[in-house]
Order: structure tokens, then C-alpha cells, then sequence
């Protein structure tokens, strides 16, 4: 039992870590927190969903067309929502991507309904047997499929071009503009990644919890785990994702009803007393 729930505690933080990466890169470049994250995930799962289930396409085919809708519509709300409100306060912008959030969420409802939804990914469904233990293939490869993907971020951040101009940009706006860098240029593409990063821990969810309109309250799972590892570090946000949902999962088996659903929370407020500025957070002093 123990070793079964620490597997599944360990697919649900992929999960977790998947969409706090998405939380962590448009702050590191943009100094927003983004809320509409979760249901960014929502989106791209039903994007996929569509693509499968109604335009009958192969998962493999439908992936990159997903990916690819995903990135425009990232650039556009960074471009629609987000951009005219660059100078205004961050309680505003806070609150425009909660009501994005909700936004997207009713969309969703209104376009895909409200009820529950699956579709068959390209990964196998038999189940692997480990000695007496056996274990999810969809578990396995959301495992899989989340150190293949913090491998090729590390990859582009480290040794491309428009990834290091990205990275530029997160440590000092100001300075990467006299550089020549495009600043609102960058800001666009994170929003974009950060929405393909969003989808692909949708569409890994599916098999797991399936899919509705409500998914993307994932995301309120997974800013704990932004915060919990240092809000702005990558390596923070994946710590942070495992940790939630391996905890999670286990206070779920151990631990009274209701105690899952809080466990997240408890954690974070515990961390932070501790450390307030995250297991892999430097503390900041900036100079006005």
C-alpha cells in the first residue's frame, strides 16, 4: 500500500510540478502571478480531446496541433489581457488573471459542456508489474514524460539563443532592453511556453482524474508547490510538486478524511514559517 501510494503521490506531483513551472516562468520573466494556469491546462486538454474524439487524429498528431493552438493563444491573451497592463499595479493584474480563470472555465463549460470526459493518449494502458507491486503506465509515463521535459527546459534555457535572452530578461528587464533584447517579445513566447507547459500537464491529467470544466483547479494544487520550493526556481517548483503530491497522497490513506484536500496547504504554511522564502529561495532586497 505504502509503496503504491507514494507511486501514485509521485505521478500527481509531476502533475503538480508541470503546472507550478508554468506559474514560476511567467514570474520569473514578468513578475506576474499568473491564476489562470490551471484552467490554461484545461484548455489544451480539451484542445486535445476535440482533436481525438470528434476530428478522429491520432494522439501523436493531435499532440503538436495542441501544442501549437496552445502557443498562439498564450501570446494573445499576453498580448490582449496582460500587456496593457504593464505599469498598473500587481493587485490588478492579479486579479485580471483570476477573472481570466473564471473566463476560461465558463467558456470551457459552455463550449465542450459539464460533464466528465476521457480520451485515449498514445501511451500503453497495461499495467507493469514490479515483483508484487504493480504499477499505472499512466503514472510511469507522466513520470517519464515530466524529467524529459525539465531536461529539454533546461536544454533550451542553457543553450539557445532565445532561450538565454529569456533568462536575461527574468534577472533585469531594464538591462536586457539596453541590450537589445525585445522584452515584450520574450514576454509573449513565456506566456506561450508557459501554455504548452500548461496543456501537457493537462493532457497527462486526463488519464488519471479525467477531464471537465473544472480541471483547472489543479492549479490551485500546484501554487503551493510554486511557493513551496521559491517562487522563481525551476528545480523549487519540481521539489515542490513532489513533495505536495507524494504528501498529499499518503495523508490521504493515513490521515482522516479531509486532511487530503488540506494537506497541501498545511505544508506551505509550515515551510514558510520556517523559511519564508521557499526551500530553494534567496531573499531579495530591492533598492526605490
Amino acid at each position: 500500500m505504502f509503496v503504491q501510494q507514494l507511486m501514485n503521490g509521485f505521478a500527481m506531483g509531476s502533475i503538480y510540478a508541470i503546472v507550478a513551472i508554468g506559474f514560476v516562468l511567467i514570474y520569473k520573466s514578468t513578475e506576474v502571478v499568473n491564476f489562470a494556469q490551471g484552467e490554461l491546462m484545461m484548455v489544451g486538454a480539451f484542445i486535445t480531446y476535440t482533436c481525438v474524439s470528434y476530428l478522429q487524429l491520432s494522439f501523436w498528431i493531435a499532440l503538436p496541433i495542441t501544442m501549437i493552438i496552445m502557443a498562439i493563444f498564450g501570446s494573445i491573451i499576453e498580448r490582449i489581457v496582460l500587456r496593457p497592463l504593464v505599469g498598473e499595479a500587481a493587485f490588478v493584474i492579479v486579479m485580471a488573471t483570476i477573472g481570466l480563470a473564471i473566463f476560461l472555465r465558463s467558456a470551457a463549460g459552455m463550449i465542450w459542456g459539464y460533464d466528465t470526459y476521457s480520451f485515449k493518449t498514445g501511451f500503453s494502458d497495461v499495467p507493469v508489474q514490479l515483483g508484487s507491486y504493480v504499477l499505472s503506465t499512466s503514472h510511469i509515463s507522466v513520470i517519464g514524460v515530466t524529467i524529459i521535459l525539465i531536461v529539454c527546459l533546461h536544454l533550451f534555457f542553457t543553450r539557445t539563443k532565445m532561450g538565454i535572452s529569456m533568462e536575461a530578461v527574468s534577472q533585469n528587464q531594464f538591462a536586457a532592453f539596453l541590450m537589445g533584447i525585445g522584452v515584450k517579445k520574450v514576454f509573449s513566447r513565456i506566456w506561450a511556453i508557459s501554455a504548452i507547459v500548461a496543456a501537457l500537464g493537462g493532457i497527462l491529467l486526463t488519464p488519471i482524474q479525467f477531464l471537465n470544466y473544472n480541471m483547472g483547479f489543479i492549479g490551485l494544487k500546484a501554487f503551493p508547490a510554486a511557493v513551496l520550493g521559491g517562487f522563481g526556481s525551476i528545480p523549487g517548483a519540481i521539489i515542490g510538486g513532489i513533495i505536495i503530491g507524494v504528501s498529499e497522497s499518503l495523508a490521504g490513506v493515513y490521515l482522516n478524511d479531509g486532511f487530503k484536500d488540506i494537506f497541501a496547504w498545511l505544508i506551505l504554511i509550515v515551510v514558510l514559517l520556517i523559511k519564508p522564502e521557499g526551500i530553494f529561495g534567496t531573499h531579495q532586497q530591492k533598492r526605490v
